[in-house]
Protein backbone atom coordinates (compact mmCIF):
# COMPACT_ATOMS: atom_id res chain seq x y z
CA UNK A 1 0.00 0.00 0.00
CA UNK A 2 1.65 3.27 -1.54
CA UNK A 3 1.25 6.24 1.67
CA UNK A 4 -1.28 9.08 0.89
CA UNK A 5 0.41 12.00 0.39
CA UNK A 6 -1.07 14.96 2.66
CA UNK A 7 -1.43 18.87 1.63
CA UNK A 8 -1.38 21.15 4.20
CA UNK A 9 -3.71 24.12 4.32
CA UNK A 10 -1.06 26.26 2.59
CA UNK A 11 -1.10 24.55 -0.42
CA UNK A 12 0.88 21.40 -1.92
CA UNK A 13 4.04 21.30 0.26
CA UNK A 14 4.80 18.36 2.04
CA UNK A 15 4.19 17.94 5.78
CA UNK A 16 7.33 17.88 7.57
CA UNK A 17 10.07 19.47 9.64
CA UNK A 18 12.83 18.52 7.26
CA UNK A 19 12.92 22.49 7.29
CA UNK A 20 13.62 24.71 10.03
CA UNK A 21 9.86 26.31 9.93
CA UNK A 22 8.12 23.57 8.45
CA UNK A 23 5.67 23.04 11.31
CA UNK A 24 5.06 26.85 11.21
CA UNK A 25 4.27 26.59 7.37
CA UNK A 26 2.20 23.17 7.95
CA UNK A 27 -0.12 24.98 10.45
CA UNK A 28 -1.08 27.85 8.35
CA UNK A 29 -2.56 29.20 4.95
CA UNK A 30 -1.02 32.27 4.18
CA UNK A 31 -3.45 33.15 1.44
CA UNK A 32 -5.75 33.92 4.63
CA UNK A 33 -4.19 35.00 7.49
CA UNK A 34 -1.51 38.44 7.94
CA UNK A 35 1.11 36.35 10.09
CA UNK A 36 4.28 36.96 8.27
CA UNK A 37 5.72 33.66 6.08
CA UNK A 38 9.16 34.27 6.90
CA UNK A 39 11.02 32.20 4.38
CA UNK A 40 13.49 29.22 5.85
CA UNK A 41 14.75 30.57 9.07
CA UNK A 42 17.59 32.82 8.20
CA UNK A 43 18.93 35.32 10.68
CA UNK A 44 19.04 38.86 9.33
CA UNK A 45 21.90 39.93 7.07
CA UNK A 46 24.54 41.33 9.46
CA UNK A 47 25.65 44.86 9.63
CA UNK A 48 28.63 46.06 8.13
CA UNK A 49 31.40 46.16 10.71
CA UNK A 50 32.02 49.22 12.32
CA UNK A 51 34.97 50.25 14.30
CA UNK A 52 34.87 48.88 18.23
CA UNK A 53 33.92 51.15 20.79
CA UNK A 54 34.15 50.91 24.09
CA UNK A 55 32.04 47.78 25.10
CA UNK A 56 28.05 49.16 26.49
CA UNK A 57 27.20 46.89 29.27
CA UNK A 58 23.90 44.90 28.04
CA UNK A 59 21.85 43.05 30.33
CA UNK A 60 23.08 42.01 33.40
CA UNK A 61 25.89 44.09 33.26
CA UNK A 62 27.30 41.77 29.92
CA UNK A 63 29.53 42.79 27.89
CA UNK A 64 26.70 43.90 24.57
CA UNK A 65 28.67 40.87 21.57
CA UNK A 66 29.36 42.09 17.94
CA UNK A 67 26.10 42.87 15.91
CA UNK A 68 24.10 43.45 19.50
CA UNK A 69 21.87 40.95 21.46
CA UNK A 70 19.33 38.91 20.50
CA UNK A 71 15.93 40.17 21.28
CA UNK A 72 12.78 38.40 22.82
CA UNK A 73 8.95 39.11 22.13
CA UNK A 74 6.14 38.50 24.52
CA UNK A 75 3.07 38.19 22.86
CA UNK A 76 -0.61 38.52 24.22
CA UNK A 77 -2.43 36.08 22.37
CA UNK A 78 -6.34 36.57 22.66
CA UNK A 79 -6.67 32.60 21.38
CA UNK A 80 -9.24 29.82 21.96
CA UNK A 81 -7.97 31.12 25.34
CA UNK A 82 -6.51 33.83 26.63
CA UNK A 83 -2.15 33.23 26.62
CA UNK A 84 1.28 34.65 26.02
CA UNK A 85 3.49 33.72 23.49
CA UNK A 86 7.34 34.16 24.67
CA UNK A 87 9.78 33.99 21.83
CA UNK A 88 13.23 34.17 22.36
CA UNK A 89 15.90 34.46 18.82
CA UNK A 90 17.92 31.85 18.32
CA UNK A 91 19.61 29.57 15.98
CA UNK A 92 18.01 32.17 13.25
CA UNK A 93 14.36 31.30 14.39
CA UNK A 94 12.55 32.64 16.97
CA UNK A 95 12.09 29.86 19.83
CA UNK A 96 8.69 29.51 21.18
CA UNK A 97 6.26 28.99 24.35
CA UNK A 98 3.29 29.31 25.15
CA UNK A 99 2.83 31.06 28.57
CA UNK A 100 -1.27 30.61 29.98
CA UNK A 101 -0.79 33.29 33.04
CA UNK A 102 1.57 35.22 31.66
CA UNK A 103 5.94 35.06 32.30
CA UNK A 104 6.05 35.91 35.89
CA UNK A 105 7.59 39.10 37.23
CA UNK A 106 8.20 38.11 40.70
CA UNK A 107 11.20 36.34 41.68
CA UNK A 108 10.27 32.46 42.32
CA UNK A 109 7.00 32.50 40.85
CA UNK A 110 6.63 29.67 38.15
CA UNK A 111 4.99 29.62 35.12
CA UNK A 112 3.51 26.25 32.93
CA UNK A 113 5.54 27.43 29.26
CA UNK A 114 4.50 24.70 26.47
CA UNK A 115 7.01 24.43 23.77
CA UNK A 116 5.28 25.13 20.72
CA UNK A 117 6.88 25.34 16.85
CA UNK A 118 9.09 27.97 15.68
CA UNK A 119 8.36 31.01 14.38
CA UNK A 120 10.08 32.88 11.67
CA UNK A 121 12.31 36.11 12.77
CA UNK A 122 9.61 38.33 11.23
CA UNK A 123 7.19 37.32 14.03
CA UNK A 124 8.83 39.20 16.61
CA UNK A 125 7.15 42.28 15.46
CA UNK A 126 3.86 41.08 14.31
CA UNK A 127 0.41 42.37 15.87
CA UNK A 128 -2.69 42.15 14.47
CA UNK A 129 -5.77 39.32 13.91
CA UNK A 130 -5.41 35.92 12.89
CA UNK A 131 -8.91 35.58 11.53
CA UNK A 132 -11.41 33.19 12.09
CA UNK A 133 -11.13 29.40 10.64
CA UNK A 134 -7.33 30.07 10.83
CA UNK A 135 -4.27 28.55 13.37
CA UNK A 136 -4.54 30.72 16.29
CA UNK A 137 -7.34 32.88 15.57
CA UNK A 138 -7.75 35.80 17.53
CA UNK A 139 -5.91 39.45 18.45
CA UNK A 140 -2.31 39.29 18.88
CA UNK A 141 -0.40 42.49 20.56
CA UNK A 142 3.14 42.82 21.44
CA UNK A 143 3.14 43.24 25.47
CA UNK A 144 6.52 43.11 25.77
CA UNK A 145 9.74 43.17 24.19
CA UNK A 146 13.46 44.07 23.95
CA UNK A 147 17.37 42.51 23.97
CA UNK A 148 18.65 39.79 26.29
CA UNK A 149 21.75 37.97 26.85
CA UNK A 150 21.70 34.02 26.83
CA UNK A 151 23.61 32.79 29.94
CA UNK A 152 23.09 29.00 29.46
CA UNK A 153 21.27 26.85 26.57
CA UNK A 154 20.95 23.21 26.87
CA UNK A 155 18.22 20.73 25.66
CA UNK A 156 17.19 21.18 29.18
CA UNK A 157 17.64 24.73 30.77
CA UNK A 158 17.84 27.71 29.18
CA UNK A 159 19.15 31.05 31.27
CA UNK A 160 18.56 34.36 30.00
CA UNK A 161 18.59 38.03 31.64
CA UNK A 162 15.75 39.90 29.86
CA UNK A 163 16.08 43.49 29.14
CA UNK A 164 12.35 44.82 28.12
CA UNK A 165 9.68 47.37 30.14
CA UNK A 166 7.91 44.48 31.93
CA UNK A 167 10.22 41.34 31.95
CA UNK A 168 13.91 42.71 33.45
CA UNK A 169 16.71 40.57 35.03
CA UNK A 170 17.35 36.66 35.36
CA UNK A 171 14.95 34.05 33.84
CA UNK A 172 15.08 30.12 33.36
CA UNK A 173 13.18 27.60 31.22
CA UNK A 174 13.56 24.45 32.78
CA UNK A 175 12.05 21.35 30.69
CA UNK A 176 10.04 19.38 32.96
CA UNK A 177 8.69 16.63 30.09
CA UNK A 178 7.77 16.38 26.55
CA UNK A 179 6.49 19.98 25.25
CA UNK A 180 6.02 21.37 28.91
CA UNK A 181 8.94 23.60 30.43
CA UNK A 182 8.63 25.88 34.06
CA UNK A 183 9.55 29.62 33.15
CA UNK A 184 10.75 31.59 36.45
CA UNK A 185 11.94 34.48 37.47
CA UNK A 186 15.28 33.99 39.38
CA UNK A 187 17.06 37.19 39.48
CA UNK A 188 17.10 41.34 39.65
CA UNK A 189 15.18 43.37 37.69
CA UNK A 190 11.95 43.46 39.38
CA UNK A 191 9.25 44.18 36.92
CA UNK A 192 6.12 44.74 38.77
CA UNK A 193 4.09 46.62 35.85
CA UNK A 194 0.70 45.48 35.45
CA UNK A 195 -0.37 43.29 32.87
Amino acid sequence: MTPRKTTPPGGDRPLGNNRPLGEYEHKRDFTRTPEPAGGQGTPPPAPPPAPSPAPQPGPAGQTVPPGGFPRFVVQEHHATHLHWDLRLEMDGVLKSWAVPKGPPLVKGVRRLAVQVEDHPLSYIDFEGMVPEGNYGAGSVSIWDNGPYALAVNRPDMIEFAALGQKMQGGYVLVHTRENQWLLMKTASGDGRQKR
